[in-house]
């Protein structure tokens, strides 16, 4: 995959990304999260003491993977630094994004209004490098 195919795979359906973060004592935390993608950007909401936060507040660098559990089987992996904002109409905005996606348009207000509150935080992960690859079993060839 290119980065366009790759950016517009990232993009498909509900796929939970599985993001990476590094401990202060400097072992790795995975854990699975809904996202958007806005342009360069990976965006996603946390919890302002969630392990991911406070990670990412001494550590800016993370990693995401997003994977087609399905033959013919792909992936898409992201690594990028962070920025991280409490605004508050922001959040709402992110979540609500979030909501339509994963919970459909009926539900996306409601999931906006339900994670859009004081304490959350927005997470955008600029897109510095990608790694992916389409068909990993070989169908194609």
């Amino acid at each position: 995959m290119n980065r366009v195919q790759a950016l517009v795979f990232l993009q498909q359906g509900t796929r939970t990304g599985k993001l990476a973060t590094v401990r202060p004592d400097g072992r790795p935390h995975v854990v699975p999260i809904w996202f958007v993608v806005d342009g360069d950007e990976i965006v996603f909401n946390t919890w302002h003491t969630s392990v991911k936060a406070r990670n990412l507040a001494v550590d800016s660098r993370a990693s995401l993977v997003v994977d087609l559990e399905q033959p013919p089987y792909a992936f898409v992996m992201v690594d990028g630094v962070v920025t991280i904002s409490d605004d508050l109409d922001v959040v709402v905005d992110v979540a609500t994004q979030i909501g339509r996606r994963y919970m459909g348009e009926e539900r996306a207000e409601e999931f906006g209004r339900r994670n859009g509150v004081e304490g959350e935080l927005v997470v955008r992960m600029h897109i510095d490098r990608i790694v992916s690859r389409d068909d990993v079993a070989g169908y194609g060839e």
